[in-house]
């Protein structure tokens, strides 16, 4: 038999001589890319749509007596074009003679300088004099809020900050006034910019007018050590570069990741950074005469033991805190186990997690297969601020294909238009009986994703939400090979590392006799490894914090370990959407903090257990074991078997509520920057009177 394979033709054009084969509906820009030829810009960026503004990407075409701008030109089959020519380079040149007229030669004072696409491209296209006589125009700088510090006079009007603001942060705060040499771009009443994701800005203009106001003046990039990591900050899992200076993180930039964070950051990432240095924890303490007081390892240590060796097991606890690596979680683990104690928690609050397959606490479409979804149902989550750049992939679906958005419960301004279909559990209830007229646009849709937040997941109706939905959606066949349309939004980045670490293995998920007891004053030795989000009374509990810094479980601690911070260690974290990623060592601990899994080893030293030493390699190797579905680092996980578990499930009627996060303030390294305090203040001042100015 044979088999005919129909290729269809692809258009062809030529680039200096060279023929190229190119996608339909590609510019010349995108068309000379694909023949490795450079073409200098400024306004064309990729993820932003076509401006046309700078002209700096001029090239010559065949019978056309101009130059063209190639980023707005849309290929076409037998074009000849031309990038090298003499006629290309005077073009260029005068550009770049305009774009130089009004540019205040600043750059030595510039903290765009050694990044700046002007300075790199006027290298070579630029002039030694000026024909200009007249005086340069100056512009007044412009209030953006804390983090973007305004320069306008350097600006080139390529409009990049404001179709990102409206287009990829879906808030139109940033626009043009003015026309031609009184144009200005400008945030209109000059106020703060509401969006987490407004700094991104900083990194799309291609001079020094938008740059980052906490970083002004600390540093110049080649001063820099870069080194590639992982945001820990939520449970995206946002690639990132951290620079530092001396061992001191200056500042946190993107990582291009298509997969799952495109080019962009939310700013709680960017500029949480200046956190890392404040309030810190840098020497053992021990509470005396309910004050604390400093103290050396070896005594701190001997306290510990001491006090364990007089509680039976049953009686000591521990919590996982929300950024604790998989490794510094393993080897709490093994303590534990060594202990003779099951009593671990990770939750921060009582929320329902089936933990018996992968499939139930993962995002199982993926962030990037947001772009495949034809209708989105949103359960008890505000995605804008659990998951900031997982909303930015749901508003660029939403513009690009007008896909209709849903929600149960009401979360407030998410960045594009939805409807709410209900806001109790009687309507998932109406949905799953199909007797509500969404089931019939769930059940026709090709591929739905169902979002379900961790406040849905808090009812208690929790397991009857996440169950009953589970079965409907395997029934009706939206659960198969190819599409998973099941999807669970958890907030902390340990989260789903620690579900296949099997902490939950063997005890009851939703009435977790952990927060009863705790409750009811069983513990006599509560240990908190980072865990500075727990909510309880204190009563007379012997309580360890170990932890960076000084937050609220340092408080409430009658002894203080201190421990490195996630930019200050090496360690592996697993993202919502199960894709182990590598976070990497960028400084060194402060003063006398050690790795978590080195305390342990002490600890362990110290009650006897020499022969339970962990070593780091070790760890890892054991959690690339166990982890289930385990494909490989920086890989989405191996697709799970389905198979329908007939649990039971009890239905309560109640309110669907969205818990508020306090965005600027979710974890101990937020809290503890001056910046992300300055954004919540502008924040709580736009919620009390509407004005940020």
């Amino acid at each position: 038999m044979i088999n005919i394979y129909w290729r269809t033709k692809m258009p062809k054009l030529k680039i200096n001589g060279k023929e190229i084969e190119f996608e339909k509906g590609m510019t010349v820009l995108q068309a000379c890319e694909l023949a490795d030829v450079e073409i200098p810009r400024f306004c064309y960026h990729e993820k932003l749509s076509i401006a046309g503004n700078c002209r700096m990407c001029l090239v010559e075409m065949e019978k056309s007596a101009k130059p063209i701008a190639s980023c707005a030109m849309p290929a076409t089959e037998g074009m000849n074009i031309k990038t090298n020519t003499p006629f290309v380079e005077k073009a260029r040149k005068g550009v770049m003679e305009f774009l130089l007229a009004n540019h205040p030669l600043d750059c030595p004072v510039c903290d765009q300088g050694g990044e700046c696409d002007l300075q790199d491209q006027s290298l070579y296209y630029g002039v030694d004099k000026s024909r200009f006589v007249e005086n340069k125009r100056d512009v007044k700088e412009k209030y953006m809020g804390p983090l973007i510090k305004t320069q306008m006079t350097r600006c080139i009007h390529c409009t990049r900050c404001v179709r990102f603001a409206t287009e990829v942060a879906g808030v139109p705060e940033i626009g043009a006034i003015g026309r031609g040499e009184n144009m200005e771009i400008t945030t209109y009443l000059e106020k703060s910019m509401e969006s987490e994701l407004s700094a991104n800005v900083i990194d799309l203009c291609p001079v020094g007018a938008l740059t980052s106001k906490p970083y002004a003046f600390e540093a110049r990039p080649w001063e820099l050590k870069k080194t590639e990591s992982v945001d820990v900050l939520d449970a995206v899992g946002s690639n990132i570069r951290v620079d530092t200076y001396n061992w001191e993180v200056k500042r946190i930039l993107p990582r291009l990741n298509n997969e799952i964070n495109e080019e962009w950051i939310s700013d709680k990432t960017r500029f949480s950074c200046d956190g890392l240095l404040k309030q810190r924890l840098d020497v053992p303490y021990i509470k005396k005469d309910n004050i604390l007081q400093k103290t050396t390892w070896e005594e701190a240590i001997d306290l510990l033991v001491d006090k364990i060796r007089s509680v039976h097991p049953n009686e000591i606890a521990g919590h996982i805190g929300d950024m604790i690596n998989m490794e510094n979680a393993l080897s709490f683990m093994k303590f534990f186990k060594t202990l003779k104690s099951e009593n671990l928690e990770f939750r921060e609050k009582d929320l329902y997690i089936n933990s018996d397959e992968k499939m139930n606490y993962i995002f199982n479409s993926s962030i990037a297969g947001i772009e495949d979804a034809d209708i989105i149902l949103l359960v008890g989550t505000n995605p804008r601020h659990e998951a900031s750049i997982l909303n930015a992939r749901i508003r660029k679906t939403f513009v690009q294909k007008k896909i209709p958005i849903f929600s149960l419960g009401n979360p407030g301004d998410l960045t594009y238009d939805y409807e709410i279909i209900g806001d109790r559990t009687e309507d998932i209830k109406k949905i799953l009986n199909k007797e509500h007229s969404f089931s019939q646009k769930l059940l026709s849709a090709k591929k739905p994703i169902i979002i379900i937040g961790e406040s849905a997941l808090e009812l208690k109706s929790g397991r009857y939400i996440f169950e009953e939905l589970k079965k409907f959606l395997i029934k009706n066949n939206l659960i198969n090979d190819n599409w998973n349309a099941l999807n669970i939004l958890v907030q902390n980045a340990s989260t789903v590392g620690l579900l296949d670490l099997k902490i939950l293995q063997g005890k009851k998920e939703k009435s977790s006799s952990f927060f009863d007891d705790l409750k009811n004053r069983k513990f006599k030795i509560l240990y908190l490894l980072g865990s500075d989000n727990l909510e309880f009374q204190k009563n007379d509990e012997f309580i360890v914090y170990q932890g960076s810094h000084g937050d609220r479980g340092a408080e409430i601690a009658d002894l203080i370990l201190p421990s490195a911070a996630y930019t200050e260690q090496n360690g592996l974290y697993e993202n919502l959407e199960g894709r182990i990623q590598e976070g990497k060592k960028a400084s060194y601990p402060i003063g006398e903090a050690l790795e978590d899994w080195k305390i342990f080893n002490q600890i362990n030293k110290k009650l006897g257990f020499k022969d339970k030493k962990v070593n780091f390699d070790e760890l890892r190797k054991e959690i690339l074991q166990t982890v289930p579905n385990f494909s490989e680092i920086n890989e989405l996980p191996k697709k799970s078997e389905i198979k329908i578990n007939n649990i039971e499930t009890s239905f309560f009627s109640e309110k669907i509520f969205i818990r508020e996060l306090d965005y600027y303030y979710t974890n101990s390294i937020s809290r503890s920057s001056k910046t992300m305090s300055e954004c919540r203040q502008i924040r709580q001042k736009i919620k009390k009177d509407g004005t940020n100015n």
